[in-house]
């Protein structure tokens, strides 16, 4: 199994304040500039690699270590027999959080002393929870992306399909309006519109 996951932060729910100008021969929609504020959503989304599709995604008001966490949770529970499961993300700070580190540990056969945050074992640093984290030999492997390349990530990519075909000129009178809208154009994405994303990046430098 392998999935690519990141957020989405500060999606702004809002609202125009006149209604669309429809297209019509010779002239494309219209869309009303003016609009009211309503507050932000924050998205965390999981892509199925092999099947294109999200496989979770969770819409709330934050994205804390726990809210993660609970993510995760989910995402993995239908797949908890998996030999293997890799998992692409950027490095951000919950990314390598001792959520993340001890819901990996709790996936393999014998338990794994971890010691405790910021005094010792692996839990200590950021540096030993990658460490953990990346290593090859569990079950849930981590694959970070390097900084300044989490365009490398699967994830944008639909990231940029749920821009252009939900965000850009919509509309949404509340934060509960826009996140019922997310969440419908998930369910209808994984239903009409999913398939594995053809990976054309050879790896090699894009300037000479």
């Amino acid at each position: 199994m392998t999935y690519s996951l990141d957020e989405m932060t500060g999606i702004q729910a809002l609202e125009r304040v006149m209604p669309d100008i429809e297209m019509k021969p010779g002239r494309c929609v219209r869309v009303e500039f003016e609009y009211c504020r309503h507050g932000t959503q924050t998205l965390i989304a999981t892509l199925n690699v092999a099947t294109g599709r999200i496989d979770q995604a969770t819409v709330g008001d934050t994205r804390t270590e726990k809210d993660l966490e609970a993510h995760l949770q989910a995402l993995l529970a239908p797949v908890a027999e998996a030999p293997k499961i890799h998992l692409v993300m950027d490095c951000l700070n919950t990314h390598q959080s001792e959520a993340l580190v001890r819901l990996t540990a709790a996936l393999e056969p014998a338990p794994i002393q971890l010691g405790e945050k910021g005094k010792f074992g692996i839990l200590q640093s950021m540096a030993t929870r990658n460490a953990f984290l990346t290593n090859p030999e569990h079950r849930l492997v981590v694959h970070f992306t390097p900084k300044h390349c989490s365009w490398l990530n699967q994830i944008e990519i639909w990231f940029s399909i749920l821009m252009r075909k939900l965000l850009r000129r919509s509309s949404f009178t509340s934060q509960a309006h826009l996140k019922a809208k997310i969440l419908d154009f998930i369910d209808y994405f994984n239903r009409t519109m999913a398939k594995p994303f053809k990976w054309n990046y050879t790896g090699k430098p894009l300037t000479a």
